[in-house]
């Protein structure tokens, strides 16, 4: 069978969504018979054209990146790398017999795969990621008014919607209601991802936040609850890693409530090196006011740490509230404080939630999913002879 793949987002670009199509890409280079083109931006101002392994091969077309925030996408970058992959995915349609079209987020890549759907009628699917889903994000608010309906249609014509958690699902659900929307969890590579406790300070109790620094990920609220951990903690550390627009001002605040001894920023780590700050952590936090199936999540649960989270998206998935982590209401600094402290003050506790969280991930793979892909792909491919009376 042979893909032609949509994402704007590819490591070092972009964060969650980037990464997935990574591990996807490995696990179908793999797989005899699958080949794959997958057209994504580039991180500078060149076109680069590299062999993934085996069948697959990454397309790198450049968009004008602002290199001094490669993990953040902006409208104009987006317009760019919509037109542009049009282009190319126009041109590489001409010269392949493509089954199907695969996008993350249906816009943009989704309306990618529409126009050439009604121009070389190839059949696609749909990977739900977050940002794309109506009511998703604040930062979006204004917009999804305008776009919903661009979304529907690009929904209506697919020929499978694909959320990347229940929550996600549920979400798109609100905003059409007939569609049938399926799952197919994010992986994680055990491998790559596993405890060393042998890393961690016994003097130290250690809170780690991997992710994007942007408001959706309420940061703030666990810096606040920081504070007030620390002024009771005299062994509370915190590493907050990963960039993001709110990265400044957060900065700021850690500077303004007298925390910087205890609270550092790493910035964007590359993904070889992510590994340790979680081996070296107590617990992993994400106080997300929206999220899909946080990958950064999953690696804390292949690394076995207690989750405290917000329950939101892919959250369900992956947090069972008491048994390998605790659930935390949004925007609330305070439940923050009692969730870490209980976690804090009960250190076998800690320890039952990061085998808990150890042994679920170990029910993920990427190899799994990349399999649930790869039947979605032959569905697609048998419906479309059903249609087309072949």
């Amino acid at each position: 069978m042979r893909i032609l793949f949509f994402n704007y987002e590819f490591p070092p670009l972009g964060g969650g969504a980037g990464n997935a199509s990574a591990y996807l890409l490995r696990e179908y280079a793999k797989m005899p018979g699958v080949e794959v083109d997958f057209v994504t931006a580039s991180f500078d101002e060149k076109f680069h054209r590299e062999n993934f392994g085996g069948s697959v091969v990454v397309h790198r077309l450049p968009i004008g990146k602002n290199q001094e925030n490669i993990h953040f996408q902006t409208k104009k970058e987006m317009l760019k790398y919509s037109w542009e992959s049009y282009k190319y995915g126009r041109k590489l349609a001409s010269e392949k017999q493509y089954d199907l079209t695969h996008s993350f987020f249906a816009v943009p890549c989704g309306f990618i795969s529409l126009l050439l759907k009604w121009e070389f009628k190839l059949p696609y699917i749909i990977s739900l990621r977050g940002s794309d889903v109506p009511g998703y994000s604040e930062r979006f608010g204004l917009l999804y008014k305008f776009i919903t309906p661009i979304i529907k249609l690009i929904w209506k014509q697919a020929y499978f919607v694909i959320a990347n958690s229940d929550g996600l699902k549920q979400l798109a659900l609100q905003s059409a209601p007939q569609k049938e929307i399926g799952v197919i969890l994010n992986g994680i590579n055990i491998e790559e991802f596993f405890p060393d406790h042998s890393k961690v300070n016994p003097d130290q109790f250690q809170i780690v936040c991997i992710s994007r620094v942007t408001p959706r990920k309420g940061i703030r609220f666990l810096v606040q609850a920081f504070k007030i951990l620390a002024s009771r903690y005299a062994q509370v550390r915190m590493l907050i890693a990963g960039e993001g627009n709110e990265l400044k001002s957060l900065q700021q605040l850690v500077q303004g409530l007298g925390l910087e001894d205890k609270v550092v920023f790493l910035g964007a780590v590359p993904h070889a090196k992510v590994r340790e700050y979680y081996q070296k952590a107590n617990v992993f936090v994400l106080p997300s006011l929206n999220e899909g199936m946080s990958n950064t999540m999953l690696e804390a649960l292949a690394c076995g740490l207690p989750i405290v989270a917000t329950d939101t998206g892919g959250t369900k998935e992956m947090v069972r509230d008491g048994q390998n982590g605790l659930i935390v209401k949004m925007k609330d600094s305070n439940d923050l404080v009692e969730k870490i402290e209980k976690i804090m003050l009960d250190r076998e506790l800690e320890k039952r939630m990061g085998v808990t969280s150890r042994l679920m991930a170990e029910e993920l793979s990427w190899g799994k999913v990349a399999g649930q892909y790869v039947d979605l792909y032959e569905k697609t491919i048998n419906l479309r002879k059903i249609r087309e009376g072949k």
